[in-house]
């Protein structure tokens, strides 16, 4: 079922300010943002089916500081229930509005129960439900002019296309850079009725997701070497590489998204965009 741009937009201002009830001294998403001191709200984002017959919720967040990173750690103050408090959310949260940064699967009897991802910031508590409510059925593998996601494969060959990420495994020292390669091609399409913009066909963002110390990038949108150009489907394909340092030891999560031509959060179409994730093992 494709949702339309302005049905998605419609639905989530819905859902942001029909969970005020639920928000304990918040401010509204529309008010001046604040350097620091803010809440962060969970974005329920839509749903959709997987091919076992289970369901992936689809969630995000904002974050109203425009400069503050906060890391909340899984528990009390960043849980989502029932089955939790752990269902993979990040403990990491970057300023502003991050979309489809991770999905929660469901049996497939889950029927009309919801799951609600509880957040305390800066001393603020916020609660957002998410359910398979139909209006929120989303289809982020491909839209309305048959584009879809970038495609990332890791160096092991593992490749994921779509919101719901794969990870692989790596292991460094602590303050060694440690090199994250990996290979994306996309189908280089656009939105029904745009036209290819300027900007590089497949946009990649690297973040910490988890983990106990700071993480620096080399570069944290390293750019895309294309390889490749098919002919026939207009397609493209390339290489891209960037490190990391860890000033602390610890497990780590880091994120990928690829980003194609829709942009972030596909311009309110919830499709395309795909996520990865790279767990770290960090020594002393």
């Amino acid at each position: 079922m494709q949702v339309r741009r302005s049905s998605v937009i419609i639905l989530w201002m819905a859902g942001v300010l029909g969970s005020a009830a639920l928000v304990q001294a918040q401010s509204l998403p529309l008010e001046p943002r604040h350097d620091a001191g803010q809440s962060i709200t969970a974005a329920f984002e839509g749903w959709f089916a997987n091919q076992d017959g289970t369901y992936s919720i689809l969630l995000g967040y904002y974050n109203r500081n425009r400069k503050q990173d906060l890391d909340i750690p899984v528990g009390p103050n960043n849980r989502i229930e029932p089955g939790g408090p752990d269902q993979g959310q990040p403990t990491h949260f970057l300023p502003g509005r991050q979309w489809g940064v991770f999905t929660v699967t469901v049996p497939k009897d889950f029927g009309i129960r919801k799951l609600t991802w509880t957040l305390v910031a800066n001393g603020q508590t916020t609660v957002v439900p998410a359910s398979l409510d139909p209006l929120w059925e989303v289809s982020p593998f491909i839209e309305a002019s048959e584009n879809t996601p970038p495609t990332i494969r890791f160096e092991d060959g593992a490749s994921v296309q779509g919101p719901s990420p794969i990870s692989t495994s790596l292991s460094t020292i602590m303050g060694n850079p440690l090199t994250l390669a990996l290979w994306v091609s996309d189908d280089a399409k656009t939105i029904l009725g745009m036209q290819p913009p300027k900007t590089p066909p497949v946009i990649l963002t690297w973040s910490k997701f988890r983990g106990p110390g700071e993480v620096t990038f080399a570069d944290a949108k390293p750019g895309v070497q294309l390889a490749k150009v098919e002919a026939v489907s207009g397609g493209v394909s390339g290489t891209a590489s960037t490190s990391a340092t860890f000033s602390e030891p610890g497990e780590y999560i880091l994120r990928v998204v690829a980003n194609d031509w829709s942009g972030n959060g596909g311009h309110g179409f919830q499709c395309c965009w795909t996520n990865a994730q790279i767990r770290v093992s960090v020594k002393p």
